[in-house]
């Protein structure tokens, strides 16, 4: 058979294996991204079709392989391609989903052939054990092949790495104190915390153009207009990251007088996000423009539609006894300042003595810059700062970010600090005058806007549950890689593509990738039926069938 002729449409797929099952034949089912194929793979193909008559291979689509910025290396269609070639492999289809449950539903195969490695069932989002259930409900069994154990993510990482040595060396020596369930214990222990966001909303406003040259008449560029994106900034984009991590997120935010854009607004945050809303008389709510070159994605200037006045005395006031009111309520607090008049003295004060964990971050932007400083809140248990805005809150460009982080530190009586300095990575002081240094995990730069949000979000969290101060830190590179990966606030970060951002990014790390990955001790073994293929020998740990 042709090695195109082996690459079917799942439905295709689907129906092909139901002929073979009529005339007696076992089907064998392999699945997972195959990003790098390596001989590992190639074992375990032929071990699996020993185990049966007819291998079929189903990989993850490129939309849900959540293995960081730049995976997969290689796009489905030519891993397909790479599979179909093989001897031992009968059929590949391109998955739908971001698990193989649905397609095991869908093609009933007698046995599911997994790695050794996964042989406990488990892995960091849970797929194999619902994985392993469906197989059962379909009437089939679970086998684990066993050989020699290598690793796409060790092999890319070794060989294909985006990351200059250093950061490699860095990643190494972090991987060898840390493993990956260390550094997500504190995400996976936040979710049932009560959070509350404050802040402004934002809309941000994404307008694209074609340049099409200098006008006649003047010496201006002109260009065609053509579409818009709206996306959920400010505040809102804080409560989407947040709800990704934990089961309920409330936000308190200020919209124009009459409440206009409320509904846009309601229809941008998820469905575990609960709004509370306050209005600023004879204001819009805020909306941001930016018009972008849509070729380059190259940004041309923007147009802020807002009234940064502060609130009259009356909305203040009812502001800070809604905050009051409110603020029992919450394990954290966190504060997104953008210094758009939403804020007062008052309503700090009232923050600052109501919350039982805050973490604030104060923006220095175009609307407020130097104007909007940290120092104006009197107390704070964790701040998250780009190193510009502390270095405009000490007024001294001569300090080291070290004597910064220090100055912040003892202006706020705050134990945690993070300074975000862009390529340089990330500085976090914490007491008493331990420094921590993390470098920048970045390899892709979309967009810049909302990514100190989405730092600022999650390590709140990390530092909320007193995680490891480098832990914290690393995971705020992590996420500020994805973050500035994504155009505006289009999407928020998710916990299960995070997660595994975080699994194969320091994943053998400190093996060699020439060498086999350290498979498992090998277990006793049993026989089973390998059809045309003869007996094969797998490891006892199977998965029988149910009933």
């Amino acid at each position: 058979m042709a090695a195109n002729a082996k690459i079917l449409h799942l439905d295709d797929l689907a129906a092909v294996l139901a002929d073979h099952r009529d005339r007696g034949r076992r089907v064998v089912h392999c699945h997972g991204v195959f990003d790098l194929l390596h001989i590992g793979h190639v074992r375990h193909f032929e071990e699996a079709k020993k185990l049966g008559d007819v291998l079929v291979v189903t990989l993850t689509p490129d939309r849900f392989v959540n293995k960081g910025i730049g995976r997969p290396a290689f796009p489905e269609n030519l891993r397909a391609e790479f599979l179909a070639s093989l001897g031992c492999v009968d059929y590949v289809a391109v998955n739908r989903w971001p698990s193989a449950v649905e397609t095991i539903r869908l093609l009933k195969p007698a046995v599911f052939a997994k790695g050794s490695e996964f042989r406990g069932l488990s892995d960091t989002i849970g797929h194999v054990a619902r994985e392993a259930e469906a197989v059962r409900d379909a009437g089939g069994e679970v086998a684990f092949t066993e050989d020699i154990v290598y690793s796409s993510s060790g092999l890319i990482n070794q060989y294909l790495s985006p990351y200059p040595d250093a950061v490699k060396d860095y990643l190494a020596t972090f991987a060898g104190r840390y493993s990956a369930d260390e550094v997500l214990a504190p995400l996976r222990a936040a979710e049932d915390l009560r959070v509350l966001v404050v802040g402004e909303t934002i809309i941000d406003e994404y307008t694209y153009c074609e340049a099409i040259g200098k006008s006649g008449k003047e010496p201006v560029l002109a260009s065609r207009f053509l579409g818009t994106d709206r996306f959920g900034g400010g505040v809102l984009a804080c409560a989407n990251h947040l709800a990704g991590f934990v089961n309920q997120v409330d936000v308190f935010t200020q919209l124009g007088e009459g409440g206009d854009e409320e509904r846009f607004v309601r229809g941008v945050l998820k469905d575990n996000v609960t709004p509370h809303f306050v209005e600023k008389p004879g204001s819009p709510t805020i909306v941001k423009q930016r018009f972008v070159e849509k070729y380059l994605s190259q940004k041309m200037f923007e147009v802020y539609r807002m009234n940064d006045a502060p609130l009259d005395a009356r909305a203040d006031a009812d502001l800070c006894d809604k905050l009051r009111t409110m603020l029992p309520n919450y394990d954290v607090v966190i504060v997104a300042d953008y210094g758009h008049g939403m804020l007062s003295p008052a309503a700090i004060d009232v923050l600052c003595k109501g919350a039982r964990f805050l973490a604030v971050n104060t923006q220095s932007n175009a609307g407020n810059h130097g104007f909007n400083m940290v120092s104006k809140y009197p107390r704070a248990d964790y701040v998250c700062l780009a190193q510009r805005e502390v270095a405009l809150e000490t007024r001294n460009q001569q300090l080291t970010p070290e004597e910064m982080a220090e100055h912040v530190a003892q202006k706020l009586d705050c134990p945690r600090v993070m300074i975000t300095r862009g390529s340089l990575g990330t500085l976090f002081h914490t007491t008493p005058d331990r420094f921590t240094r993390v470098p920048a995990l970045a390899t892709k730069i979309v967009d810049r806007v909302g990514a100190g949000d989405a730092v600022l979000c999650a390590t709140s969290l990390c530092a909320a549950m007193d995680a490891p101060p480098e832990v914290t830190a690393f995971l705020g590179n992590v996420v500020g890689a994805e973050a500035v990966a994504i155009l505006g606030n289009q999407r928020s970060i998710e916990r299960v593509p995070l997660f595994r951002h975080v699994e194969c990014l320091l994943k053998m790390h400190t093996k060699a990738a020439s060498e086999p990955l350290d498979p498992l001790p090998r277990k006793k073994k049993v026989r089973v039926g390998g059809g045309s293929g003869g007996a094969r020998r797998v490891t006892a740990a199977r998965v029988p069938p149910k009933g």
